[in-house]
């Protein structure tokens, strides 16, 4: 038995009903978003969407980083994004303990040392939110047609707050 088998299994289930074939790889709904990797954030149900709606882009954070804006540059320019949400969340790891915490729990948890590696931990979420929102709005490959908005997820109680 895989360490992969149920996973595997899975899939041959969801490939039995699987609706997208064909499809053209565009955002239906217009929209794409940049959110944290965690696993309590569901980033198509949060906006009541479906697969094929929007583009997902997720990291530790939900930072729009260099690799984010590639993405978001792509999905203005060729995959019909004209709304861009970037949505952090309450109690993220990486805006509840500092930079040197974090590089010191993976160092003890893993045995080998990470304080060479830059994790991007968050002093101020809502300051993030908004300078990670500016650096969507000024990139000179995104139009200023696109509507570009922050937000916060609260993961206890599933709303969103729009911050910028």
């Amino acid at each position: 038995m895989s360490d992969f088998d149920d996973l595997l299994d899975a899939n041959r289930s969801y490939a039995d009903n699987f609706e997208l074939s064909g499809f053209d790889g565009i955002a239906r709904a217009g929209v794409a978003m940049v959110t944290c990797m965690d696993s309590r954030i569901d980033p198509l149900g949060m906006i009541g969407l479906s697969p094929g709606d929007a583009k997902i882009l997720r990291n530790p954070g939900g930072r729009v980083t260099d690799q984010a804006l590639v993405a978001l540059v792509l999905g203005t320019n060729l995959l019909n994004v004209d709304r861009v949400l970037v949505v952090q969340h309450t109690r993220c790891a990486m805006a509840s303990s500092t930079e040197d915490e974090l590089k010191q729990r993976i160092t003890d948890n893993g045995g080998r040392d990470a304080s060479w590696m830059s994790l991007g931990a968050i002093v101020d979420q809502r300051r993030t939110v908004e300078g990670d929102v500016l650096r969507v709005q000024t990139h000179p490959l995104i139009s200023d047609k696109v509507s570009v908005g922050g937000f916060l997820y609260d993961v206890d109680t599933g709303l969103l707050e729009r911050v910028v």
